[in-house]
């Protein structure tokens, strides 16, 4: 098996998409995951994270939609910020704006009640992912909300997270029309079993020409693909019906991850950071331990090397028969 160097190397970095912040290929989720651990854990975790040069953090208010489960995750993110004395310059922070109740509640007023949930009154993310809808929604409408926070200074470049293809597309019309911020980067779920949407032909031809960059999320199916096969806590949507599937490629994937002189989940990283159009790699940790584990995913990429990560793991592409356009709505 590959570990990592207790003393690794700092992590990379590359641009999160045109516009966007220059951010670490490793990121750390928040989602069921600091409401988990001890006090000591999350620090130990955080603080690690900082000194590997991965302290990018993706935090938010999960409070809304399928998320109206007033987690706590985020003021306990704030608390071992606190505790640890660490400076704001010493990590970069990745917000959420929710379209579940938008626009009965506002950019402006999410972004005071995450900020002041953090800790960060009158602060600011260096980034937002504007995300998760269904039906109808006034695309024009949160361009130009998004760019009122923007020239607020609540953050500087958004992506966007399960958007069909045909909203997003016209997203980028208008703020090309009318020399608005578009969006840089797209937070969908990738990995060693989904893959129709990062490389089919909608998201896939705006990763190839440089309009977007990617930003890989739900790698291990809430667990499952590292060996938790009956996750206790809540995971992501089942997109396609495909995780019956999964289940059953699990014990193939760790053969693989073994004949690589791998972890799961190092393989399941690196098979992320081997597509070009990824910037980084958004996963939860629970322990300072798998941190240190998801490090050694670059060793591995570049021991391997993509082209024989690709050819190895082709067969766990899953989703090949699942629509790739964002599935909630038509195609373009």
């Amino acid at each position: 098996m590959s570990h990592a160097d207790p003393h690794p190397a700092p992590v990379p970095t590359q641009r999160l998409g045109p516009g966007g912040p220059e951010a670490p290929v490793f990121a750390l989720g928040s989602w069921n995951i600091w409401d988990r651990m001890s006090r000591e854990q999350r620090a130990e975790l955080m603080q690690g994270a900082v000194d590997a040069g991965a302290g990018f953090f993706d935090v938010a208010y999960y409070n809304m939609g399928p998320h109206a489960e007033a987690s706590r995750t985020d003021l306990l993110f704030g608390e071992t910020v606190r505790e640890l004395g660490l400076p704001r310059t010493a990590y970069q922070l990745c917000g959420k704006l929710w379209l579940w109740e938008y626009p009965e509640t506002g950019f402006a007023e999410q972004m005071r009640v995450s900020l002041d949930r953090l800790g960060e009154s009158g602060g600011s993310f260096d980034t937002v992912v504007v995300g998760d809808f269904m039906g109808e929604l006034d695309v024009a409408r949160v361009v130009h909300d998004v760019q009122r926070q923007i020239e607020a200074g609540a953050f500087a470049s958004w992506g966007v997270n399960n958007w069909p293809a045909s909203a997003l597309q016209r997203a980028l019309d208008v703020a090309a029309a009318e020399g608005l911020t578009p969006p840089s980067f797209a937070q969908l779920k990738y990995g060693l079993v989904r893959r129709s949407m990062a490389e089919g032909s909608y998201y896939g031809r705006w990763f190839r020409d440089g309009t977007l960059a990617l930003q890989a999320s739900d790698v291990f199916e809430g667990g499952m693909l590292v060996g938790e096969l009956a996750p206790s806590r809540k995971i992501g949507a089942d997109v396609g019906g495909i995780r019956e599937r999964i289940v059953a490629a699990v014990p193939r994937v760790h053969e693989v991850a073994a004949e690589l002189g791998a972890t799961p989940a190092q393989l399941g990283i690196a098979f992320c950071l081997a597509n070009p159009a990824t910037a980084n790699v958004l996963f939860g940790a629970s322990s300072a331990a798998q941190l240190i584990d998801n490090l050694g995913a670059l060793e591995v990429l570049e021991r391997v090397g993509a082209e024989r990560l690709r050819a190895c793991t082709a067969e766990f592409w899953l989703d090949r028969d699942v629509r790739a356009d964002g599935v909630w709505a038509p195609e373009l």
